[in-house]
Formats: structure tokens, C-alpha cells, sequence
């Protein structure tokens, strides 16, 4: 994926008031099989993704022993016994070594393959997204809930996997396909004028929308508490998982320190690792993402801060080449998109 096509502000503006395609292919896709999959699956991730029916995913994290974030994913349920798992391009290796570590307890029970290099993943995002993936596909796949997928769909006369999905805070679909078919899915969208988004405009949708970025606000040393994705950790002792007793330690004691949103004055643009101070001067955190928003024509940050620093309103300065910034402290997410949602997680 460039950087940009036609220019970041031209692809994002198009992906929110019409629709864009991305060529995210360079996803890993794992999938994970035997009798004991649902067991594994819920074992090492925060979320229950042994729970989902057949055709639902959800989102979730891996996590060190110590509550700190490997990766974050998606599970999709293909059936009984078999999930895939969607993890960061940066993460393949290191995901897959960690997770056949933590599959050699399982003996037989757990197969692992990985299929990455065999599957392509565009994504379709926007409001028209849908309308015209009824005109493509036929008006069935606008059944699709929030977080559900199917296989039954064809494009270009190639079967596709299409998900209710996406990274952009917009409605849409990621439809996944054999990687040797890749291209004439592409072009089905593009003969009807769908435009390509780069990897600038990917950025600053998913940060208006509020959505973390692994490396930015997940790391190995910033947990899925923190980063206040607190509805996709499990916390009943019972169904217990990797990382999970920190995390709960977490969560009773409150973490110390926050992701929240910045609103910045001035044109000034902030930048993942320049330093938040508070009205004294004392660095209080760090910006992990930082941009001009193009739909709320204002900079903004995702910023980690001291847990006493992240109430709304609260006034923080970023040091931009040594010289302090005034911001606001706002809840994520900085743009929800109008209309109706889609149902389902």
C-alpha cells in the first residue's frame, strides 16, 4: 500500500463521504483447528472468542504474563472447530512463534497454519459502501450484522469471504480472497469507480475514529487497560487467560496512566513520542498518535498520560520542537459517523 494516491485529504474525504478500497493483503491470517481450537482461542486472548457462533468474529488482544499487549487481532469463528485469526503485518513472526509455544501445551488438540501468503484482504469502506456491494454481490450481504461474515458471496466469479468490518469508523466490509484472485476482485471495484486509499488517509480515519494502532497505543508495555479497551477483557476468574490476573489488578486498582484524545490549538501537529506536560511543565506521558484531522480541520493526538491528568477538559501541553502546545483533553473517539449502525458487537 503507497503512502498516498491522489493525496491523504482527497482519500480521506472520499472514504467519508463516499467510499474507498484498501489493499490491506499484507494482514497475517492464521488459522487455528482441532478439538480443543475454542479452548486455545480463549486461553490466549482477553477476549471469549470460544463463545462466538459460526460466521461471528471479534476483536482482542494477545498479552504477555504481565498485562502487557503482544497484539491486537480479530477472531473469526469459520466453524466448530476452526477459527482465523487476523493479526498486525509488523507481528506475523513474532505471533506465530508465540503462539506454537503456547500450542505445544495442547498436544493434538491444536493445529496451527499459517495461510497469510495464500490470502488478499481488501477493505471497502464508507457510507455508499454497502449499496454497492449489493449491487456486486446481491442485496444479502446488507443482512450482515456488526461483526458477522459469510462465505457464501462471489465476486467476479471467485468466492470471497466478506466481513462487516473495518478500521476506518465508517460502515463497510473487508472481503477477503485467494491471494491469485486478489486482482480481479480489485478491478470489479474499480470498473466501478471505487479509488484506492493509501496508507496516510488509513491513518488519520482510523485515528479520528479513535482506533489503536499496535506499536502507538498497544505495546508490549502499554496494556489493553490503558489503553481503555476494558469491554474486550474478560474478568470472571473462571475463565481465566493469559495476562488476565495483572489485567484484573488493573482494573480494580485503576491503571496509572490513560489514553485519551488531545484537541490542539493552533496548526501545530503532534507527534507519536513528543512529551504531554501538565500546567507546571512536568512531563505527565507522550503522544502515541498524532495528526490533522481533516474532518474536524483541527490537530489532534491520542496521548498517554498519568491517570490524574486524563479527565475531559483537562488542559495539556505538547513540547512540538520545544515549544509547548496548548491541548484539551476529549473522549475517544474524535468522529462517530452519522446515521444508523449496524447491529452487533
Amino acid at each position: 500500500m503507497p503512502l498516498e494516491y491522489t493525496g491523504i485529504l482527497d482519500e480521506h474525504h472520499t472514504v467519508r463521504t463516499r467510499m474507498g478500497m484498501f489493499d490491506v493483503s499484507h494482514m497475517g491470517e492464521f488459522l487455528v483447528t482441532g478439538p480443543g481450537a475454542a479452548d486455545f482461542v480463549d486461553r490466549v486472548t482477553t477476549n471469549r472468542p470460544g463463545r462466538l457462533e459460526v460466521d461471528q468474529a471479534t476483536y482482542a488482544a494477545l498479552c504477555q504474563e504481565d498485562g502487557g499487549t503482544l497484539d491486537d487481532l480479530v477472531v473469526y469463528r469459520r466453524a466448530a472447530t476452526e477459527f482465523m485469526l487476523v493479526v498486525n503485518a509488523a507481528s506475523r513472526e513474532h505471533d506465530w512463534a508465540w503462539l506454537n509455544l503456547q500450542r505445544a501445551r495442547e498436544g493434538d488438540a491444536v493445529q496451527l497454519a499459517d495461510v497469510s501468503d495464500t490470502l488478499a484482504l481488501i477493505a471497502l469502506q464508507g457510507p455508499q459502501a454497502m449499496a454497492l456491494m449489493q449491487a456486486l454481490v446481491g442485496p444479502g450481504v446488507a443482512e450482515l450484522l456488526r461483526f458477522r461474515f459469510s462465505t457464501t458471496f462471489a465476486m467476479a466469479g471467485r468466492p470471497v469471504l466478506i466481513s462487516r468490518t473495518g478500521y476506518t469508523g465508517e460502515d463497510g466490509v473487508e472481503i477477503y480472497t485467494a491471494a491469485d484472485d486478489a486482482l480481479r476482485v480489485w478491478q470489479a471495484l474499480a470498473a466501478r469507480e471505487v479509488k484506492p486509499i493509501g496508507l496516510g488517509a488509513r491513518d488519520t480515519l482510523r485515528l479520528e475514529a479513535g482506533l489503536p494502532l499496535y506499536g502507538h497505543e498497544l505495546a508490549r508495555d502499554i496494556s489493553p487497560v490503558e489503553a481503555g479497551l476494558t469491554q474486550f477483557i474478560r474478568t470472571r476468574p473462571d475463565q481465566e487467560f493469559i495476562g488476565q490476573p495483572a489485567l484484573l489488578r488493573q482494573l480494580r486498582s485503576g491503571p496509572a496512566r490513560r489514553l485519551v484524545g488531545l484537541r490542539l490549538e493552533g496548526g501545530a501537529i503532534a507527534r507519536a513520542g513528543y512529551p504531554v506536560l501538565d500546567d507546571s511543565a512536568t512531563v505527565v506521558g507522550r503522544v502515541t498518535s498524532g495528526s490533522y484531522a481533516p474532518t474536524l480541520r483541527q490537530p489532534v493526538a491520542m496521548v498517554l498520560v498519568a491517570a490524574e491528568r486524563a479527565d475531559p477538559d483537562t488542559a495539556l501541553w505538547v513540547a512540538i520542537r520545544g515549544k509547548p502546545i496548548l491541548g484539551r483533553v476529549v473522549a475517544l473517539p474524535f468522529y462517530r459517523r452519522r446515521g444508523p449502525r449496524p447491529s452487533g458487537q
